[in-house]
This record gives C-alpha cells, structure tokens and sequence, in this order.
C-alpha cells in the first residue's frame, strides 16, 4: 500500500472515441476488414473495469463509443432541427474529476466505494477505471490513514462510528505548468463526511488527526504533492443524506479553482460541479456557437453559474439598446452556491458587459 503512495499515480491509456449523426462517407472495403475493425473498436472502447460487474457506478461496459442511448439522443435533436449533433466519449478510462463515496467495513479493513446496486453494501474499488488516478491514490492514502488511526467507518445499523462519506475533488487548474500538463497533475480536495454535529463534539481529535495525516502524507512537502486541502462536513441525520449543513476548512487552499469554458471557475466543497470536466468544457465551448449574439440567458439549477457566466464570457449576451433584455440569470436551490458565483464573477474578462445576477429559489416550481 505505502508504495503506491509514494510513487506517481498510475496513467491510464487516453482512448478516446467519437460517434456523429451525419452519414459517414461511402468506403470501399471487404466484409472482413469491416469485421476486424468492429472488433478493435470494440475492444479499445471498453471500460476493462475490475469492479464493474459488483459497482454500481457504471452500467455500459463495451462498445462505449456508441452507446445504447445514443439513438435517442440523436432523434432528439433531429425532431427540433439540430442536424449536425455529434458524439464524443473524450477519455474512456481517467475521467471522473469529482466522486462520492461511502466509507464502511472497520477500520482494520475498510471498505471505500459505491453501493452495490438495490442494497446498501459498499463495494470497494481501490481501482476505478473511471477515477481520474489521483482520487484512486487519494483514497488508498485515506484507507491507510484510517487504519493507522484506528478510525472508525460509519456502521448505519447502529448510527455509530466516524467517518460516513467522503467527496474526492479534483483541480486541474495550475498556471504553472504547461497546460499538456495540467489535467494529470490535478490536485484532490478531499471532504471527510464526519458523524457529528460540529467540530467541538466527541471524536473531533480523530478527525484532526486523519485531516493532518492526510496533508503530511499528501501534501505541498510530502514526496508526492496530492492534496489541494482537506475540508470536514458534519452530518448526524439517519436518512440517506450525505452532506450536513455544516462545513469547516481544515487545511490546505480554501479556494479550489477550475477553468472550463473559457473562464475561471470558484467551487466550494459544496458546490455542485460537473464530474467530467473536460467533456464539460467541450460542451461550453460548442454551446457558445449555438448561443445567438446579444441574447437573454437564464441558467436553471445554475450551481455556481458556470453555463451562463461562460457565455457570458464569449459575449454571446452583450447589452444592446434593449439593456433590460440582454441579460444572464443564474437559479439556484442551494444557497451555499452565491459565494462561488460571487467569487467566479470577479474573475470574469473586463469586456464581459452583460446584466448578471445570482438568484436563490427553486427552478421547479
């Protein structure tokens, strides 16, 4: 275990695979080389994941690059004109930025992972093909902390026991390296879910203690630089909650930055954030073509206001003479959010001239 920590995380093969509704152009070729090319293609766009057929996380395992939903997806856009919808899979392995992930088992042997499907039993998967490789090395550098520790995992029968869940976020933003760089060297914040009110209740001395195990093994001065922070979340509810309403910074960056459709981008912990960010900022960048200039936005279930802020950006909402008309309004439930919007919004182009505001309610009703 200590040897996977101490060396760099492992890379995964970047296969990638793209699938369009236009009609492929007319080719020439024999029935056996149509054959073999659909094998290989099959084959490179696997998911070849150790955990898939226990985890509940990923339900399609072959034949990534065209998936059972893509048909409907391209009636969809064909019944409201979008002719030129294309399909692009970006990396198949190494490609979840954010995960979830329930803590159960002992301490002795920890179980960190996903629900087995239709049960509450935690599936290990120390191995996830589809977790970027430096939350798979945050989460062996977890496992151990907590058997070093003697930190209990939450037992959900009897509501006891230390750490519940924990959230694996990952920064790829960093200026200082080339940007070819920038996506493997990603940094984690890792927010440890823990079963109490607050931090002044029994078993805050574990918590601090995992927390500084985490940063002195993982941290800017340990031999592999891992951790951006670590955060805490307190949560006591019996129902199937994973966040409370209580968050503290422990250690490392307080500000975790992203930058996807052309802009910066503040994310709290909280925060909710697109867990493939570089399918993600693809989407951004080609949603700015189909936006008409000088047009009016509103941005549902807006989280941070990423979409709208980013079109913003590309001065897809410019004032015109109409100024009450061209206009961006991110909706949001979570109140938590309006301090990253806040925060994204001051680091916007000053060219941006749009009319953007930042408001809290439920976009379903």
């Amino acid at each position: 275990m200590t040897l996977r920590l101490i060396t760099s995380p492992p890379s995964f093969p970047r296969f990638t695979c793209h699938a369009t509704a236009l009609p492929p152009s007319p080719q020439i070729s024999t029935p056996t080389s149509i054959s073999s090319t659909s094998q290989l293609q099959s084959l490179t766009c696997a998911l070849h994941c150790p955990h898939f057929q226990s985890c509940s996380g990923c339900t399609h395992e072959h034949n990534l690059h065209h998936p059972v939903i893509l048909e409907d997806a391209k009636n969809f856009f064909r019944k409201y004109g979008v002719t030129d919808f294309t399909f692009d899979t970006c990396n198949l392995w190494g490609w979840r930025c954010r995960a979830k992930l329930a803590v159960r088992g002992s301490s002795t042997n920890p179980l960190i992972g996903l629900y087995e499907e239709g049960t509450h039993n935690v599936i290990d998967i120390p191995e996830c093909k589809a977790h970027h490789p430096n939350i798979n090395a945050a989460v062996e550098l977890l496992r151990q902390g907590i058997t070093e520790l003697d930190i209990e995992p939450f037992l959900e029968d009897e509501g006891t026991g230390n750490l519940r869940y924990v959230q694996m976020a990952v920064t790829t933003h960093n200026t200082s390296l080339p940007a070819a760089k920038r996506y493997m060297s990603g940094k984690v914040q890792v927010t440890l879910v823990w079963n109490s009110r607050n931090e002044t209740s029994a078993g805050s001395e574990k918590l601090n203690a995992l927390a500084n195990f985490l940063w002195k093994k993982g941290g800017p001065r340990s031999r592999l630089h891992l951790i951006h922070s670590v955060w805490a979340n307190f949560q006591t509810s019996e129902k199937n909650i994973i966040f409370g309403n209580r968050w503290r910074h422990l250690l490392g960056e307080r500000d975790f930055w992203e930058h996807v459709g052309g802009i910066d981008v503040s994310l709290a912990p909280s925060s909710f954030g697109q867990a493939n960010t570089r399918a993600f900022d693809a989407l951004l960048q080609k949603l700015q073509k189909y936006v008409p200039y000088e047009s009016s936005v509103t941005d549902l279930y807006a989280g941070a206001g990423v979409i709208g802020l980013s079109l913003a950006a590309a001065r897809k909402c410019r004032q015109g003479l109409m100024l009450s008309y061209r206009s961006i309004k991110c909706i949001e439930i979570n109140k938590e959010s309006k301090v990253s919007f806040e925060k994204t919004i001051e680091r916007l182009p000053a060219t941006v001239d749009s009319n953007i505001t930042w408001h809290h309610a439920d976009a379903s009703k």
